[in-house]
């Protein structure tokens, strides 16, 4: 879990991750190896070739006869060799080896000298003018030496470092322009698919490699055909509406031209309800994937669904800021929603509190009751459609049909959220949250 949560979430960062962590450890690798193995192998037989030189001018300077013999010996070599020389040495010899920080063949250096020349007194390489200041002991005394840096090591081998740090840059940077362009289409592709859950329809045209373009084109004949599926299914219900309501009206209407009585009135009431259950059922069918999107005040929506329960005499509260702006959802989808949710609440409770929050990227609308509540265990057959827990909610006891909580849970999922059921700490009721994705 912890390796899960280092991991960047986004198709971006963990495209970048694959593309950089070979690229560095190849180049850390290799540049590790390049610098032990052929800097410290070059820098060993360059010194060991100036170690050479400093033994034959040892050898001379021990073979003379003289100070003076010795120090003509040296001098003639000195030249063909282009050392300096001094015997005796005019300087003290440093007390200890020193190096910087950053010389990476310095030690080296000190280290075939002193293997070489086992007498060799401690070498100074911090002066920074390029020369490497040596002593050497003779029979007649301590020999100086100069050498030329640049004959016992590779130059400047940081420079190899720079162009491989500045070409693995540009070369990430490339193949990241190159990345992201192949992601891209995979991004339109999840925003077209996205905004078509929540009942939008984008322009899309399938780009990208091959098996992008197929995803693509796949997407394209599926939201074909859903939105045929949709288009035939309003023009059915268009039709079932027609045929279903006008019997009905011709026996409400047959209904009030008779005598009032309490069969009559009992016959209203019947087709009161049936054109209730016709437009539950309607509405189920219907959904919400025929409105279109808008700009809308939720406070506004909720204000009235609230306003509309309270004149029939309802005790129906809101809770809410002062403002929360506009948001882009289906207006007559969330009020249909919130209309079921706060009528459930009113017709197994006697109060209703609506509250409304709204963040970021979402919009919450929770309607809690004092009523029974529905026990845990059976909340998620009480969102199923058609589901009527318990006899207090049969139809023919006015009851619903089981659609309400389902036509709410549908045009939460459209909006790319969700509906939860749950408990109401202050009412003791049930709660049901309405979640929206902006």
């Amino acid at each position: 879990m912890a390796r899960k949560s280092l991991l960047p979430r986004g198709l971006y960062g963990r495209a970048a991750l694959i593309l950089i962590v070979p690229i560095v450890t190849i180049q850390l690798v290799v540049s590790v190896t390049f610098i032990q193995r052929h800097f410290e192998r070059v820098t060993e037989q360059l010194t060991g070739g100036v170690a050479a030189e400093l033994q034959l001018l040892l050898d001379l300077a021990e073979a003379a006869g003289s100070l003076d013999a010795a120090r003509a010996e040296v001098l003639r070599a000195a030249g063909p060799l282009e050392v300096e020389v001094a015997l005796p040495a005019g300087d003290a010899a440093p007390v200890a080896d020193r190096t910087e920080l950053v010389d990476l063949s310095g030690r080296v250096v000190i280290r075939t000298l002193r293997a070489a020349l086992p007498g060799l007194a401690p070498v100074d390489l911090v002066e920074g003018d390029g020369k490497v200041r040596l002593h050497l002991p003779t029979r007649w005394g301590e020999m100086a030496v100069v050498v030329n840096r640049a004959r016992m090591s590779a130059t400047n081998p940081h420079q190899l470092l720079v162009l491989m740090i500045a070409t693995s840059i540009l070369m990430t940077i490339i193949a990241y322009l190159f990345l992201s362009n192949q992601l891209r289409p995979i991004e339109r592709l999840a925003g077209a698919a996205e905004a078509f859950g929540k009942g939008q329809v984008i322009p899309y045209s399938p780009r990208g490699a091959t098996e992008v373009r197929a995803a693509g084109r796949a997407f394209l004949d599926m939201r074909a055909r859903i939105e045929r599926q949709i288009e035939q299914r309003t023009l059915m219900l268009s039709g079932v509406s027609h045929d279903l309501r006008t019997p009905l009206t011709r026996m409400r209407l047959g209904l009030s031209l008779l005598p009032e009585d309490e069969e009559t009135r009992a016959l209203l009431s019947d087709v009161a309800e049936m054109e209730r259950l016709v437009d539950e059922f309607l509405s189920f069918a219907r959904g919400d994937a025929t409105e279109a999107v808008e700009a809308v005040d939720p406070l506004a929506l909720v204000r009235h669904v609230v306003e509309n329960a309270a004149r029939l005499g309802k005790r129906v509260e809101m809770r809410a800021p002062e403002a929360v702006g506009q948001v882009m959802l289906r207006p007559q989808a969330v009020t249909r929603a919130l209309e079921n949710l706060v009528n459930n609440a009113l017709r197994y409770g006697s109060r209703a509190v609506v509250t409304v929050a709204m963040g970021e990227r979402w919009l919450r609308l929770v309607v809690e009751d004092d009523g029974p509540g529905i026990p845990a265990a059976r909340r998620a057959e009480a969102v199923q459609p058609f589901s009527r827990l318990d006899a207090a909610r049969d139809p023919n006891r006015g009851g619903g049909v089981g659609l309400g909580l389902s036509i709410a849970a549908d045009i939460a999922r459209s909006h790319g959220g969700e509906l939860r059921l749950g408990e109401s700490a202050s009412l003791g009721g049930l709660r049901a949250e309405v979640l929206l994705a902006l």
